[in-house]
């Protein structure tokens, strides 16, 4: 074995600290990117999860003519400003729906004031000294607690942080995908398979191709200017609608549709195609029969992706109108709506401090229904992937 020179030990040293030195930079960038996502979500974490906690408090409430008519009335003096003003106004709306309840005294568990809530949390609060006195003397005898706020499940927003909710902005979200995939779906898939299995190659629709695939690179904002110019100014659809919100995330969904289902039908070895025109089938009865059959995992991945991804978008809906003060839940696509992003930013826009809980606490439930839909995608992939 010949030993090597001194000038290759040389060029083999550099060429290894070389490669070091890489390695080196590239376990740098990945501690980078998942310290980046610990402190990430660490801090959604940590300011979000006391939101889904909400202070309650127990009190004797008296349905009477005055307090119909005044509000404060029902609740005794020391509690009278500890109570949300959200319960205060229902209390004529509850003896319209139960007449029997007037004349009586009802001992409950209501929703204290955000001031309450901000102080049983250890947080920065505006209540008086008095106030805090009569809050731990409810605390001792087992009448001020925090408990899971539900509400921030079944109400929608509004304007006191302890009464709001992401209700409204869930369903205007559901109809707004639902409108999404309706359209985005058929047109797409459609779409992929002409290019793919039916139209020539020429240059025309070598132009589509290249297009398709710079659309998917095109920022989503173009995609609300696009929107807000045909489908509510030349169509005349609702603004601030699912319909209008879906028709301009349908646009923005369509290229990665089509992009992906291509690859999937690409995926497809050309002897199934020569296998079922062996036997006599039409092409049309190929594609029906064999080939989307076969691609339709990586078709669905795709789309749910594609999904995913418009429900994470914002930018498109705000040109639409789909901010507004949703304080109940659509009844239809052609209701004015809001989705869960929209919601999200409404809520980090004010300046009250409980509402930076409720936008982490928005942001938590977007990104757990994210990783859910990824999740699906990548379970559907390999639970029905086939390799050839």
């Amino acid at each position: 074995m010949a030993t090597p020179n001194s000038r290759t030990e040389k060029l083999l040293r550099r060429r290894y600290r070389a490669e070091r030195r890489f390695k080196a930079l590239c376990i740098g960038a990945l501690t980078l990117a998942v310290a980046f996502l610990v402190f990430f979500f660490g801090d959604i974490i940590s300011k979000g999860y006391q939101a889904f906690q909400r202070a309650q408090i127990k009190v004797e409430v008296t349905y009477s003519e005055r307090s119909v008519e005044l509000p404060l009335a029902a609740l005794q003096e020391d509690v009278r400003y500890l109570v949300s003003r959200g319960f205060l106004r229902q209390i004529p709306n509850q003896v319209e729906r139960r007449p029997a309840l007037l004349g009586k005294t009802v001992t409950k568990w209501v929703i204290a004031d955000i001031g309450v809530d901000q102080y049983l949390k250890g947080k920065h609060n505006q209540l008086s000294r008095q106030d805090r006195r009569i809050v731990d003397r409810l605390a001792e005898q087992g009448r001020a607690e925090l408990a899971f706020n539900w509400k921030l499940f079944t109400a929608g927003d509004s304007t006191m942080p302890e009464m709001a909710g992401i209700r409204s902005a869930v369903v205007g979200t559901l109809y707004t995908l639902l409108v999404t995939m309706l359209v985005s779906f058929p047109i797409g898939v459609m779409t992929a398979v002409y290019l793919e299995e039916f139209a020539s190659d020429n240059r025309f629709t070598r132009a589509i191709e290249v297009n398709i695939n710079n659309l998917a690179a095109v920022p989503s904002i173009l995609y609300g200017l696009l929107g807000l110019a045909v489908f509510i100014n030349f169509f005349g659809v609702p603004r601030s609608s699912a319909l209008a919100g879906g028709f301009t995330l349908a646009l923005m969904t369509l290229p990665i549709i089509i992009i992906s289902t291509r690859a999937a039908l690409r995926a497809v070895p050309d002897s199934i195609r020569e296998g079922a025109f062996g036997v006599g089938a039409s092409r049309l009865q190929m594609v029906a029969h064999h080939v989307l059959p076969l691609s339709l995992p990586g078709i669905l991945t795709g789309s749910i992706i594609g999904l995913a991804q418009a429900m994470g978008e914002t930018a498109p809906l705000l040109i639409v109108g789909m901010m507004a003060f949703i304080p109940s839940p659509p009844d239809g696509v052609m209701d004015a709506a809001t989705v869960l992003p929209a919601q999200i930013f409404t809520w980090a826009s004010r300046p009250e401090r409980a509402f930076a809980e409720l936008t982490a606490a928005g942001i938590i439930v977007l990104l757990a229904v994210l990783l859910t839909l990824n999740a699906a995608a990548v379970l559907l992939r390999r639970r029905f992937e086939r390799r050839w």
